[in-house]
């Protein structure tokens, strides 16, 4: 079956919005050089926080959020059906970690998943960024709070909403989420991670 134009229009303009990469901007902005050129070279929050320090990461971090959040919100707001509101937040999933604005080469999609999580619902969202700030704060190890706070979030989701397509969107997401974090994990696999 056909997509109608409307949802056609609304995946690509959610593409397109998780295609505009906060930490380029934010870095341009504020006269910083392009994060992509130093640290680890992702367009992150967490690589600006380690070439620039606290406040344009923040700033980053907040655009990354932001941009799964909106879309999925106002779909959410408006009533539109469950599918296409995890479409239209995995379309700015994807848009985050393959710009068509910069070349196809972003970030690694935590910050811009966990808007997703937050426009599903406050519960899911507060979940997964809690989980996320827990283990940070227990292991202070970036990448691992990340990958168990995305591991758990389909499991957030079955018990507070109940909704298949989001448990099984969010699975995706995970998957391609810990597909970018490979060398995150090797690195934790042999004890190496900062």
């Amino acid at each position: 079956m056909d997509l109608p134009i409307l949802d056609i229009t609304i995946l690509a303009g959610s593409y397109l919005l998780g295609s505009l990469s906060s930490a380029i901007i934010v870095c341009k902005l504020m006269g910083l050089d392009d994060p992509r050129e130093g640290g680890s070279g992702n367009p992150g929050a967490t690589n600006v926080k380690r070439l620039y320090g606290n406040k344009p990461a923040a700033i980053t971090l907040a655009g990354d959020l932001l941009k799964g959040l909106i879309p999925v919100a106002i779909l959410n707001v408006m009533g539109m059906s469950p599918a296409l509101v995890i479409s239209a937040g995995f379309a700015a999933f994807i848009g985050h970690l393959y710009p068509v604005f910069f070349g196809f080469k972003g970030g690694k999609g935590v910050a811009t998943m966990l808007g997703v999580m937050f426009g599903l619902s406050l519960p899911i969202g507060l979940a997964v960024a809690g989980t996320w700030l827990f283990i940070a704060k227990v292991l202070k190890i970036s990448s691992i709070s990340a990958l168990v706070a995305t591991l758990l979030a389909p499991l957030y989701i079955h018990f507070l909403s109940g909704e298949p397509s989001w448990v099984a969107v969010t699975m995706i997401m995970t998957i391609i989420l810990y597909w970018r974090h490979r060398t995150n994990i090797m690195r934790l696999i042999r004890k190496e991670e900062s």
